[in-house]
Formats: structure tokens, sequence, C-alpha cells
């Protein structure tokens, strides 16, 4: 069942990840910054936060459901190997700040993110 529930979620993750970044594209016109898969990074690493304090809390879950919404929702969700692809993109574009911006941007907030999610889920069930 833990299977079942890491696909089901990793394909819904994928399909909200893909629809949400290219409506962020459209609607930011920011055409040269991958600012899709940034907002989708941050978002997803938040909510991992969130959950995470909520399952080491008030939220009693099975393990498969946590493995389904955790691994599969949150891990089809976010787009590290995306972020890999477009940051070499940057690169053989020509555009090293914007690379090197990108990196420490995505990872400085998401872990940023994440932390914030998880503290403030945390003061919410305390």
């Amino acid at each position: 069942m833990q299977l079942v529930l890491i696909f089901i979620g990793a394909g819904v993750g994928g399909l909200i990840r893909h629809l949400m970044g290219r409506t962020v594209h459209h609607w930011s016109g920011v055409h040269h910054v991958p600012i899709g898969t940034f907002i989708v990074n941050v978002l997803g690493c938040f909510s991992i936060g969130i959950l995470a304090a909520a399952f080491a809390g008030p939220w009693q879950a099975r393990d498969d459901i946590k493995l389904g919404l955790m691994v599969g929702l949150l891990g089809g969700f976010t787009t590290f190997s995306t972020f890999g692809r477009e940051t070499i993109e940057l690169f053989h574009a020509g555009r090293p700040g914007t690379a090197v911006a990108y990196i420490l941007l995505s990872n400085g907030v998401a872990i940023s993110s994440t932390w914030l999610g998880y503290v403030l889920a945390r003061r919410v069930w305390a």
C-alpha cells in the first residue's frame, strides 16, 4: 500500500508542479529566469516543513499516508532535477551570474521555507 500511495502522490504532485510552474511563468512575464521552478520548490519546502511538524505533533497518521504525502506528493511536486537542468542552461546561455544567484536563492530560500513551515506549524499546534 505504501508504494501505491507514493506512486499516486508522485503523479499528482508532478501534475500540480507542471501546471503551477507553467502558470507562474506565464503570469510573471519573466522568461529568462526559471521563476516557476523557484516558486514550486519554495512552496514544496514550506509544505514539507508543515507536514513534518504536524506528524511530529498533533496529527497521527499511518506511515503509508505520511510517505504518500511527503515522499510521493511533495517529492513529485518539488523539482530539484529541473532546477539542476535550468541552472546548467543558464550557464550555457552565458548567464553565470544569474545561474549562481539562482543556486543561492533556491537553496537558501527553500531551506528557510522548510524551517519557517516547521516553526509556524509547531507554534500553531503547541
